[in-house]
């Protein structure tokens, strides 16, 4: 090798150890790419089914056991719920919204029975009621997430509000002796509570499908003031005493 070949050798060196710092000072400087976050805010939507029962119908005229009774104390059919709502996620695993849903009109039908063989002049017959009830309900809820699993949040929660009850259409029917009674449309607000479960399922970075079961208590409801077919008033309404439903829903949360 000769003088001159080495001189360019080492000054090659030279060159590769005074650009060393300059590359590494390059590379600490290397902008850092970040994940994208989303906030906490989310909007939501729920469509389901509603699966209603009521304690009893409060009136003056059923408080005599020994001349009345029940062949169907009450039912109502299932009913279509639509829900909207905004909330926020604090975190991982605590969240809260609150929403407002319309509870479809549902028919309810009952059957009652009379009679009181120790006076024959008061008669015996059967007496069919119908209504139709619906609600508009207003909950503050909050929920926690229980871990997720493969894309699958488990939830628990509760809420708190008001639902204003609605009771239609309310008719008495006493086919046996022609006779009966109605009652004028009466909406009332009174609290109301549920309890919440479902999964949430993991769409997009946005999106999560969430499956949820609610125990729904919407309080009383009332008719209006209560008239025989011939139009004399019996002076009360008929109340719908202590209203429950088992909810299942289907809906998407957003998140902002």
């Amino acid at each position: 090798m000769t003088i001159l070949t080495k001189y360019n050798v080492l000054a090659a060196l030279g060159a590769c150890l005074l650009s060393a710092p300059a590359l590494a000072a390059d590379i600490q400087e290397a902008p850092v790419v970040e994940v994208q976050q989303f906030g906490g805010w989310y909007l939501r939507g729920d469509i389901g089914m509603s699966n209603q029962r009521l304690d009893k119908l409060d009136y003056s005229g059923f408080d005599a056991p020994e001349i009345f009774g029940w062949h169907n104390d009450g039912d109502f059919d299932a009913g279509i719920t639509g829900q909207i709502g905004v909330g926020y996620q604090f975190n991982d695993w605590l969240r809260a919204d609150v929403t407002a849903q319309y509870r479809g009109k549902t028919e309810f039908s009952a059957l009652d029975y009379y009679s009181n063989p120790s006076n024959p002049a008061f008669g015996s017959g059967t007496n069919e009621y119908s209504a139709k009830k619906s609600e508009w309900l207003f909950l503050a809820n909050a929920y926690a997430d229980l871990g997720t699993y493969a894309g699958i949040t488990p939830y628990i929660g509760a809420g708190i509000g008001a639902s204003r009850n609605t009771i239609s259409e309310f008719r008495d029917v006493n086919v046996l002796n022609a006779g009966g009674g109605y009652a004028g449309s009466n909406s009332e607000w009174n609290l109301a509570w549920a309890l919440h479960a479902g999964v949430g399922i993991q769409a997009t970075e946005r999106m999560t499908i969430d499956l949820g079961y609610s125990y729904v208590d919407l309080g009383d409801a009332k008719t209006g003031t209560f008239y025989n077919d011939n139009g004399s008033t019996r002076g009360e309404q008929v109340t719908f005493k202590d209203i429950t439903s088992h909810d299942f829903k289907l809906g998407v949360r957003y998140a902002f």
